[in-house]
C-alpha cells in the first residue's frame, strides 16, 4: 500500500510499505476514507522530530519512519475475535490517543494526560496518510448515516475545539472571541455558536485566513492589528470585552489580543500550542480577575458525543474544509501549501484510495 511516511525535517515520502496486520485481539483493520493534516503534523514537517519518537516510543515501541494522519475516517475491513462495538463494513472515526490505562490519569478517566501517551499518525505502528490502518477498538467510533465521510474525518479537530471551550465553559448569551482563524480556531467559533454564544468574534491579521473565516459565517470577522479593533469589540460587547476567548493561534500577540479583549472577571483558554514562551502579562490576570486555562488535546470518550453534534447539524464542522486531494500530492498540494504564511487553506483533507488529481 502507498503511505506518507515522515523521515525527518522536511522529509515526507509517498512510499510503498506493507499492508498492516491485526496482531491483538482486541484490534480492528480499517480503509482510510479521509486524512486531514493537522497543525501537529505541519510542525513535524517544518522542525521536527518533535512528537514523533526518534527511540523506540514506551507504550508503542514505534520509531521513524513514521506514518503521519491522526485526523480521519475510514471504513472497517477485518476486526479481531474479541471486538464486539464495530463489524466490518462500519464506517468509523478515528480517536487517535493510544493510553496504557495503568496510569494516575488513565485510572481517573483521563486518558488525554497518559503518562505514556502515543497517537496513531505520530507515535505508532500505523496512521492515517495511507491506505489501511490498525487500531484498538477502543479507537473507532461508528458514523451515523447522517454524517458524512469528510465530516468524520473531521471529528478529532472538532474534538480538540469542543475540549478548549468546555474547559472553561459558556452560557446561552456570552460574546465569544477566537484569537485566530486557523482550523482549530474556526471549529472553536462553529462549537461556541453551536452552545449558545449571543455573538462569535474571530480575530485574524491574514486577510487570506480572514476571508476564510468571513466564508464560515459565524460571526464577524476583524483585524486586530487594526487600530478601529478595541472599539468594533468594545461595540459589539457594550463595552464590557468578551466573556469568554479561545486563543487559538499559539501565538504571543495572539494571547495579548485575548488578554486585552476579555473582560474583568472573564475566562481564557488556550487551545493553541505555542511552539515557543510566550510573554505575558500576569498582573493583568490578577488585577481584572481574569482565569486563564490550559487545554490538551480532548477526553478520549468524547466522540459520541461530538458526532451526535455533527449528526443534528449543530455543529457543521465540515465548514472547515477547503480542500481535498490524492495521498500522492501530500507534500506539494498539501504540507507545503500549508506552511506557507500566506495561509489561504484551512483544513486540507486527503484521499489515501484516489489517484493523481
Amino acid at each position: 500500500m502507498r503511505a506518507a511516511r515522515f523521515h525527518g525535517k522536511s522529509d515526507i515520502r509517498v512510499e510503498d510499505v506493507e499492508v498492516p496486520k491485526i496482531k491483538e485481539r482486541d484490534e480492528v483493520l480499517v480503509e482510510v476514507l479521509w486524512c486531514g493534516i493537522c497543525g501537529t503534523d505541519l510542525h513535524e514537517y517544518m522542525v521536527g522530530p518533535i512528537v514523533t519518537p526518534v527511540h523506540p516510543h514506551p507504550l508503542t515501541g514505534a520509531t521513524l519512519p513514521q506514518t503521519l494522519g491522526h485526523e480521519f475516517s475510514a471504513r472497517v475491513v477485518e476486526v479481531g475475535p474479541d471486538v464486539e462495538d464495530v463489524s466490518v463494513g462500519d464506517r468509523v472515526a478515528i480517536m487517535p490517543a493510544i493510553v496504557c490505562g495503568r496510569c494516575r490519569f488513565c485510572r481517573e478517566g483521563l486518558g488525554h494526560l497518559c503518562v505514556r501517551f502515543a497517537c496513531t499518525g505520530l507515535s505508532a505502528e500505523t496512521g492515517g496518510l495511507a491506505q489501511y490502518a490498525v487500531l484498538k477498538e477502543y479507537q473507532v467510533a461508528t458514523l451515523p448515516d447522517g454524517v458524512s465521510d469528510v465530516e468524520g474525518a473531521v471529528v478529532e479537530p472538532a474534538s480538540v475545539a469542543a475540549y478548549g471551550i468546555d474547559r472553561v465553559g459558556i452560557h446561552g448569551g456570552d460574546v465569544v472571541l477566537v484569537t485566530g482563524a486557523g482550523p482549530i480556531g474556526v471549529l472553536s467559533a462553529l462549537y461556541a455558536d453551536a452552545l449558545g454564544a449571543t455573538t462569535v468574534v474571530i480575530a485574524e491579521p491574514n486577510p487570506n485566513r480572514a476571508a476564510l473565516a468571513r466564508a464560515v459565517d459565524v460571526g464577524p470577522v476583524l483585524d486586530p492589528t487594526e487600530e478601529g479593533f478595541a472599539d468594533a469589540l468594545a461595540e459589539l460587547t457594550q463595552g464590557r470585552g468578551a466573556d469568554v476567548v479561545a486563543e487559538c493561534s499559539g501565538s504571543t500577540p495572539g494571547l495579548t489580543t485575548a488578554m486585552d479583549s476579555v473582560r474583568t472577571r472573564g475566562k481564557i483558554v488556550q487551545t493553541g500550542l505555542h511552539t515557543k514562551p510566550a510573554t505575558i502579562d500576569a498582573m493583568r490576570l490578577s488585577e481584572r480577575d481574569i482565569s486563564y486555562v490550559g487545554s490538551w488535546c480532548y477526553l478520549i470518550t468524547d466522540w459520541p458525543r461530538i458526532i451526535r453534534m455533527i449528526a443534528s447539524g449543530k455543529y457543521p464542522v465540515a465548514k472547515a474544509v477547503t480542500t481535498q486531494i490524492p495521498l500522492e500530492d501530500v507534500v506539494t498540494h498539501g504540507f507545503d501549501v500549508l506552511v506557507n504564511p500566506t495561509g489561504d487553506q484551512l483544513k486540507v483533507l486527503v484521499s489515501p484510495t484516489s489517484g493523481p488529481a
